[in-house]
C-alpha cells in the first residue's frame, strides 16, 4: 500500500511539474499572431476605406449631386435616406487599425509608416465631420490606451485643426526614416511612393483649407504651401493621383462589378449631367454614360439622363421606359451590363486627383487668396487632367473616344472669361464633372461653393431642400447619448437641414 502512494505521488508531482514548466508553451498557438506589423495592418484599412468610399459614391454621393438617378427603388433620390451610417461604420471601424499603425510606427522609430498613417487618419476624419459635423474625434482612439468608451465629440473647427496639423506633420516625417513601405497598395511601396504620399498630404492641406475657407482666412496657409513646392510638394500629374487600381480576377476587382444587372441598373445617368456635357459637346459623355437602346430615330448615337427626384412610376416610365435612358457608362460597369464585355478594373477608388488639386488652385487664384500661378492655367489644366486619366483608363475595345474638339476650350460655355463669378461657375462646373464617383465629395464641395445649380427633383421628399449633412447614427443614441446630446444642442437638430460649422 505504501509504495502505491509512492507511485501515485511521484506521478502526481511529475504532472505538476511538466504543466508548471510548459503550460505556456503548451497552450501557445505559432499560427495566431499576437501582434503585427504596419505593413500587414496598412494594406486592409487602404482596401476597406476606399472601396466604401466606392460604395458610398454609387449609393448617394453621385444621386445627391445629380451625377445618376433613379429609375426604380427611388428614395435615394427623393431624399427619403434613413439612417446613413456606412461613412461612420467605415472611419470608426477602421479607425483602431490606423491607430494601431500610429503606436506601432512611434515605438519603432518608423516615420514613413507614422506620416502615412497620419493621412489616412486626416482623411477618414475629413470625411466624417463632413457627412455630420461635430464628432468624436480627440477620444475616439482611447477605448484600449485610456477606456474610453464613451468619446466626447469635438466641435468641426476643432477637429479641423487637428486634421491640418497632422497632415503639416505627415509632411514633415516621410522621408526622415529609412524603413520601406510594404502594404501599400495605393502608392505600389516602396521609396519611389514616399514622394505620392508627400504630395497627397499636401494636396489634401489644400482641400481642407478651402473647405474652411468661408470661416477662417486661409489665404496664408495656401500660400505658403504653393509658393515652397520643394518643402510643401503637391500632385504636379495624374502620376501622382491617389486612385487604387483593381486587379482583374476576384476578390480584388471593382467593387460593384459583381453587382446584381437590376440593382446596377436601378441608377441611370442624371438628366443634369447628360444636359451639361451635351450643352459643351464634352468628349467624356461616353465614358459616363451610355447611348439609349431606343434612340427616337433609327440608327441614332443618342444620350438622354433621367430627372433627378422622380417618383418610382414617373422615374421608370420616362422618355418610354429603360430602354430609352442612358445607363452608367461601360467603365463603371458590371459584370452582365451588355456588350462589349465590361472589362473588370477600369475604374478606380479615388482618394484625391491631380484635376482635382488644379480645380482647387484655380479657386484660390480668382478669389486672390494665393498670388501664385494663373487662374487659367490651373483651370485648364484641370480639365485636360481629367481627360487625359480617362483616356488612359478606357480600353480601347470601348471605342470611346475622349479628345476634345479643337473649339471645345473656345467656346463660350468652357473659355476663361465672364465676370470673376462667372469664371468660379465654370471652375466649379468642370470640378463638378471631374469628382463623379469620388465618394462624396462632389457633395460635400457643392455645398460649400453651391456650384453648378442642384434643383430638388419634382417628387423629393424633403420640403425642396437639398440635404445638407447625415444624421448621427442611432447606435449613437444608446452607446454616447450623453455626448451625442451635447453635440446636438450645439449644432443644431440632427437632421439632413442642419448645416455644419464650415457651411453656416
Amino acid at each position: 500500500m505504501k509504495v502505491l502512494k509512492s507511485i501515485v505521488f511521484g506521478l502526481a508531482l511529475l504532472i505538476a511539474t511538466a504543466c508548471d514548466n510548459e503550460f505556456e508553451e503548451v497552450n501557445t498557438n505559432p499560427n495566431v499572431p499576437t501582434q503585427v506589423s504596419p505593413d500587414l495592418l496598412l494594406a486592409g484599412v487602404l482596401r476597406n476605406t476606399i472601396n466604401d468610399q466606392v460604395g458610398e459614391a454609387w449609393g448617394i454621393g453621385n444621386i445627391v449631386v445629380q451625377h445618376t438617378a433613379k429609375i426604380q427603388f427611388v428614395n435615394e433620390d427623393r431624399y427619403l435616406w434613413g439612417e446613413r451610417n456606412g461613412v461612420w461604420n467605415s472611419v470608426y471601424g477602421n479607425m483602431r487599425n490606423v491607430q494601431n499603425i500610429i503606436d506601432l510606427a512611434t515605438a519603432a522609430g518608423q516615420n514613413n509608416y507614422l506620416g502615412v498613417a497620419l493621412i489616412w487618419k486626416s482623411w477618414l476624419f475629413t470625411l466624417a465631420t463632413d457627412a455630420y459635423g461635430d464628432i468624436p474625434y480627440t477620444e475616439a482612439t482611447q477605448a484600449k490606451s485610456g477606456g474610453v468608451y464613451a468619446p466626447k465629440y469635438d466641435t468641426q473647427e476643432a477637429v479641423y485643426t487637428g486634421i491640418l496639423a497632422d497632415l503639416a506633420k505627415a509632411n514633415d516625417l516621410l522621408g526622415t526614416s529609412n524603413e520601406v513601405l510594404a502594404g501599400d497598395i495605393l502608392f505600389g511601396g516602396g521609396a519611389g511612393s514616399i514622394a505620392r504620399w508627400k504630395k497627397l498630404a499636401n494636396s489634401l492641406r489644400l482641400r481642407a483649407l478651402m473647405r474652411i475657407s468661408g470661416k477662417r482666412n486661409v489665404a496664408a496657409d495656401l500660400q505658403a504651401i504653393v509658393a515652397d513646392r520643394a518643402k510643401f510638394p503637391i500632385m504636379e500629374s495624374n502620376a501622382d493621383n491617389a486612385a487604387l487600381t483593381y486587379q482583374a480576377t476576384a476578390p480584388n476587382q471593382w467593387p460593384l462589378y459583381g453587382s446584381r444587372v437590376g440593382s446596377f441598373d436601378e441608377f441611370r445617368a442624371s438628366k443634369s449631367l447628360v444636359d451639361r456635357l451635351l450643352a459643351i459637346n464634352d468628349p467624356r459623355l461616353p465614358v459616363f454614360a451610355r447611348p439609349v437602346e431606343r434612340p427616337s430615330s433609327a440608327g441614332k448615337v443618342e444620350y438622354v439622363g433621367v430627372p433627378n427626384g422622380l417618383g418610382d412610376t414617373p422615374a421608370l416610365n420616362y422618355n418610354g421606359g429603360p430602354q430609352g435612358v442612358s445607363r452608367v457608362g461601360l467603365p463603371f460597369a458590371c459584370l452582365v451590363c451588355s456588350s462589349p464585355a465590361p472589362v473588370p478594373n477600369v475604374a478606380r477608388g479615388l482618394v484625391m486627383t491631380y484635376a482635382e488639386v488644379q480645380f482647387l488652385l484655380a479657386e484660390a487664384r480668382e478669389k486672390n487668396l494665393i498670388s501664385t500661378g494663373s487662374a487659367e492655367t490651373y483651370y485648364l489644366n484641370g480639365i485636360r487632367a481629367n481627360m487625359d486619366y480617362y483616356k488612359a483608363i478606357v480600353p480601347a475595345e470601348y471605342g470611346i473616344n475622349v479628345t476634345p474638339a479643337a473649339d471645345y476650350f473656345t467656346q463660350a460655355g468652357v473659355a476663361y472669361t465672364g465676370t470673376t463669378q462667372q469664371k468660379l461657375e465654370k471652375i466649379g462646373t468642370q470640378k463638378w464633372v471631374a469628382l463623379l464617383f469620388n465618394g462624396l465629395e462632389g457633395w460635400f464641395d457643392w455645398r460649400r461653393t453651391g456650384i453648378p445649380t442642384v434643383t430638388p427633383g419634382p417628387d423629393n421628399l424633403n420640403g425642396n431642400r437639398v440635404p445638407v449633412r447625415y444624421p448621427y447614427p442611432q447606435s449613437e443614441q444608446a452607446l454616447n447619448g450623453k455626448n451625442r446630446a451635447e453635440a446636438v444642442t450645439r449644432q443644431g437638430t440632427d437632421d439632413l437641414n442642419t448645416a455644419v460649422w464650415w457651411d453656416k
